[in-house]
């Protein structure tokens, strides 16, 4: 097998531009030797357009195949019924696919890479053979007994009560997803190929992929519930999932409740803010914007069709018609777990017989179970709560002739589940917790029948068709599902007169029921499931050559970093260069979060801030000021010892150029009578938010919800934002949000004006700036920012200007340091360079600036 892997470590170029990276060729005309990788005499050629569609790759747990050992050979097959072969129809036509997965069956090891090669070859499969020791440990150990029940709402409070966390198995998770890393790795063309990864099996794996190729075009889809922060926290190993989720460019999930869950942890262990651009929910994840996709799977409207077009099924469902004839037909068909609430539904059905006599010999529920697809105590104690519960029902009200429950125990073929579809009356399905569930979509197509079982019947094709579906209310089908009967599964009072009121729903009713659910399924099938997911992908990986990237941390805790072409790392050596060589500077400082860690409780500046202030102040050729938010009080306190340091507080509505000068307001005139009817707003919204507080500063006003709980926080500051906005609409301020601030301010009072009024004042006294350094960490320093872009000819000819955020993000800088504490070193890089030479005419307009 062809590993192109390999080719990346050609590719040198930075793809920084708009360009696209070259494309390797699909066939070699020389061994060893590409024909038209890269090749110039191609271009406008038409070379590409012959080429096929870049491939996708996905990957799950199981190969969407079918194993059969015969004669000591092994025989394989697709498996029509498997969702990741059946999303195919929504890729475009002729693209290649490629699957990566294990084998249902354990195959010896001498056997291996023939079986490989075969299934590479016929099938486009690329198999991940796992020792059966790592398997045990991996899939029964962490997916189905840890994880599973985890993501499913339960809780392993007890030994007796679900499998606890063991190192081990997570162990042995990480295990094989790096084995199917590498087999990933063995088939990828990173520039090319898109990788879509399914279900919790496989979580990490895109840590794995992003490692090795930072551009690589990754999604991942859920096929399970993502459980609330409050479970989901109890994880030990939260973080490394969450972080191996961000890795992808595209994250997908049934429901908006799922989606939510997964954000709310995002945002309260990883501190990310999210928001909706254009109708995209999107992350920002070091200068990456991961996507959050919303839109639950669809079932193969062909393969039901097909199934029912055989006379096999027609004879089937005529066979069943004859069995049960006079009866109403109520239908279960769910998999052998706990989560299914099979005994709640088997409970609520004998409560409807006991309530109502005349349904007794008249109704039957007819219950297929699936075979369970793992095994432990657990599976063995629902079989047994089963049993109980349908030979206590059948024992009451059956009689000769007549059992109300039937329990059929799977494996059960497609073809006698659709027969059971086609002819009960309504299907029940009743899971206390499930990621989808497609059988309400699947009964739904059945009961609409076709042209060909119509015939078969006897039936007239052109008459109106109808179904009845009771879905509980905690399983990703159930929003999509408008006319369905939603029912709490835990309540089976309710559940049995959801029963009660199908026997005696109106034929129309049903029809109008069924025409509702019909609409929805057959244009909301798999094919436009994986199209609008793929679609997706390719908007979400559009831009990832117009970026540098690099990769940075550790182990499952490593990401990678994108930033813009001209977004780069401040290099001390280079602004101590332009430091030295300039005569007149000014530099301006943001507090909070630049010079001061934010996590730091006392907000007061350390000896060596003071120190290094008090160092750059001293020399005659600097102008230096803190553009710092908060009020002029506390900066004054704090900066006591800083003599020649100029303060700008409140966002540049108070500033001073030195411990001797006075406090000048801003030129505007500003009527403050607004703060009247801010204060009270703002109070209200104090009270009903713990952990919220205002700060009142001579001209603004800020609401804090750092110490609230951060969703509630967000929620009441967008309330607050909103409300403030009408209320002030006719008023000369500016209503905004920032780091965990809802602020009102006047008009024309920014960060960016101090930076305008700076510059101008030091040319009208002869002395334009030759060196600027700004740095910012916020929302409003970004004005000081696009104010320093905008200043060139306040500034003198051939300027060095250094605009610096703190932190890898998108931002108007051009620079960027990780954190204060590189900042704190930059600044001691500038200061212990001082030239130790200052000449009369710099003293002299140190002198008079001050």
């Amino acid at each position: 097998m062809l590993s192109r892997s390999c080719f990346d470590l050609l590719n040198l170029d930075d793809y920084s531009s708009d360009r696209q990276p070259p494309r390797l060729p699909r066939l070699i005309s020389v061994p060893g030797i590409i024909s038209d990788f890269d090749d110039s005499s191609n271009a406008g050629s038409g070379a590409d357009s012959d080429l096929p569609e870049r491939r996708r790759i996905v990957v799950a747990n199981k190969l969407p195949l079918k194993a059969v050992r015969s004669d000591n050979n092994w025989e394989f097959d697709w498996d029509e019924e498997a969702l990741i072969l059946q999303l195919r129809d929504g890729f475009p036509p002729g693209v290649e696919i490629l699957y990566v997965g294990s084998l249902s069956v354990e195959i010896d090891p001498t056997d291996q890479d023939a079986v490989a090669h075969r299934l590479f070859e016929n099938f486009g499969c690329i198999p991940t053979f796992l020792p059966p020791d790592l398997l045990n440990r991996f899939y029964h150990g962490f997916c189905k007994h840890y994880l599973w029940p985890l993501f499913h709402y339960m809780l392993p409070l007890s030994p007796d009560h679900g499998v606890r966390f063991h190192k081990a198995t997570w162990q042995a998770y990480v295990s094989a997803n790096k084995v199917f890393a590498d087999k990933v790795m063995e088939v990828i063309n990173p520039d090319e190929d898109y990788v879509w990864i399914h279900d919790y099996h496989l979580m990490i794996l895109p840590t794995f992929l992003r490692k090795r190729h930072h551009r690589i075009k990754l999604g991942f889809f859920l096929h399970s519930p993502f459980p609330s922060s409050e479970i989901y926290r109890t994880l030990p190993v939260r973080e490394e999932i969450l972080r191996a989720l961000l890795n992808c460019d595209l994250v997908g999930f049934h429901t908006f409740d799922y989606a939510r869950h997964f954000l709310s942890c995002c945002s309260r262990m990883l501190g990310l803010d999210y928001q909706s651009r254009r109708g995209y929910i999107g992350l920002d994840y070091y200068g990456r914007t991961v996507s959050i996709k919303i839109l639950p799977v669809g079932i193969h409207m062909g393969q039901i069709r097909s199934v029912m077009s055989l006379p096999e099924t027609a004879d089937k469902i005529k066979d069943l018609c004859k069995k049960y004839e006079g009866k109403v037909l109520f239908l279960g068909v769910d998999d052998l777990d706990m989560f299914k609430g099979i005994s709640l539904k088997l409970s609520a059905f004998g409560l409807l017989l006991e309530q109502n006599h005349m349904y007794r010999g008249n109704v039957v529920l007819v219950q297929i179970m699936n075979a369970p697809r793992s095994c432990g105590n657990d599976i063995r104690e629902v079989q047994t709560d089963i049993d109980n519960v349908v030979c206590t029902i059948n024992a009451r009200y059956g009689e000769k002739g007549y059992r109300p429950i039937v329990c059929i125990n799977g494996p059960v073929s497609f073809q006698d589940k659709v027969s059971y579809f086609a002819v009960s009356e309504c299907v029940v399905v009743s899971a206390v917790r499930d990621g989808m569930n497609l059988v309400p979509y699947k009964y739904t197509v059945a009961r609409q029948g076709t042209p060909e079982l119509n015939k078969s019947l006897g039936l007239v094709e052109t008459g109106p068709k109808k179904s009845a579906i009771i879905v509980s209310e905690f399983i990703g089908c159930s929003p999509s599902l408008s006319g369905a009967i939603r029912v709490n599964p835990w309540d089976i009072d309710r559940m049995a007169e959801a029963m009660a009121s199908v026997m005696i729903m109106s034929e129309m009713e049903k029809e109008l029921r069924h025409e509702k659910h019909y609409k929805y399924v057959a244009s909301h099938d798999v094919a436009y499931w994986a199209r609008s997911f793929d679609q997706d992908l390719e908007r979400a990986c559009s831009d990832h050559y117009r970026k540098r990237c690099w990769g940075i941390g550790f182990g499952l805790s490593s990401r990678v970093v994108a930033l813009g072409p001209n977004f780069r790392k401040l290099s001390v050596e280079h602004i101590v260069r332009a430091y030295n060589t300039s005569r007149s500077r000014l530099i301006l400082l943001d507090y909070d979060g630049t010079m001061m860690p934010p996590d730091r409780v006392d907000k007061s500046p350390s000896p060596e801030v003071i120190s290094v202030l008090n160092s750059l102040c001293d020399d005659p050729s600097n102008t230096v000021f803190v553009v710092s938010g908060r009020g002029k009080d506390s900066l004054a306190k704090w900066f006591l010892e800083c003599q020649g340091l100029g303060l700008s507080a409140e966002h540049g509505y108070l500033n001073r150029w030195s411990k001797n000068s006075e406090w000048e307001s801003s030129d505007l005139a500003i009527d403050l009578d607004w703060k009247k009817i801010v204060l009270p707003v703002m109070e209200h919204y104090t009270e009903a938010t713990d952990g919220s507080s205002i700060e009142q500063k001579e001209s603004a006003l800020v609401w804090h919800h750092q110490e609230a709980d951060p969703d509630f926080g967000l929620w009441q500051a967008k309330e607050l934002l909103d409300h403030l906005e009408s209320v002030l609409a006719n008023d000369p301020v500016v209503v905004k949000s920032g780091q965990q601030i809802v602020e009102v301010k006047p008009q024309g009072v920014s960060k960016g004006v101090v930076v305008q009024n700076l510059v101008s004042a030091m040319r009208k006294r002869g002395k334009a700036a030759d060196f600027v350094l700004c740095v910012g960490d916020d929302r409003s320093d970004e004005d000081m920012f696009e104010a320093v872009g905008r200043c060139g000819e306040g500034l003198a000819e051939g300027a060095e200007v250094f605009a610096c955020t703190v932190g890898q993000k998108p931002s108007m800088a051009k620079y960027y340091l990780d954190d204060s504490f590189e900042v704190m070193r930059m600044l001691k890089g500038l200061s212990t360079s001082t030239p130790t030479s200052i000449s009369k005419s710099d003293s002299k307009m140190r002198v008079e600036v001050e």
